[in-house]
């Protein structure tokens, strides 16, 4: 696989939200329809070969920072009570394997877990929204954009 890297563009656009360098290659995989990146695709590990396990990171401030108010608000276990363990499952395997196939540097070591992270549970509704504004299959992921009420002003950009 080759993975599809950012723009100078938009690479300085994700740093400046961001305040920092980033220490992997990364794409703009989800916009706003005014072209302001939603999420970025991580590759798999970092410059240095450190296994980097958040594929999808939701960096919209405006998203972020409603997202971020649910979390502090008890959001993370009350969503977990919410879906369907064996969903829940579903969303970890398929994101570990989207990861896989996503991975150039396979002679390294390799993330574990699937969204967040982790292998069960919910950890991060973050990574769980950025996740479902892809595209994927995400019931936590799902519950947070109905909650926080995604704007349409997303579109989701297909790689070639």
């Amino acid at each position: 696989m080759t993975f599809h890297d950012a723009s100078p563009d938009d690479q300085a656009i994700v740093e400046a939200l961001l305040g920092r360098p980033l220490s992997g290659r990364f794409a703009v995989v989800v916009r706003r329809l005014d072209g302001g990146p939603v999420v970025i695709e991580n590759e798999p590990h970092l410059r240095d070969g450190t296994p980097m396990p958040t594929l999808y990171w939701l960096i919209d401030p405006e998203l972020y920072t409603r997202v971020s108010r649910l979390e502090s608000e008890g959001g993370v276990h009350r969503f977990e009570e919410l879906v369907d363990a064996e969903e829940l499952r579903r969303a970890h395997d398929e994101y570990a394997q989207r990861r896989r196939a996503a991975t150039v540097q396979p002679d390294v070591v390799a993330a574990q877990g699937g969204v967040g992270g982790t292998r069960v549970g919910v950890k991060c509704l973050h990574a769980h929204l950025a996740n479902y504004l892809v595209g994927s299959f995400d019931p936590v992921g799902a519950l947070v954009a109905e909650e926080i009420d995604v704007p349409e002003l997303l579109i989701v950009n297909v790689r070639e």
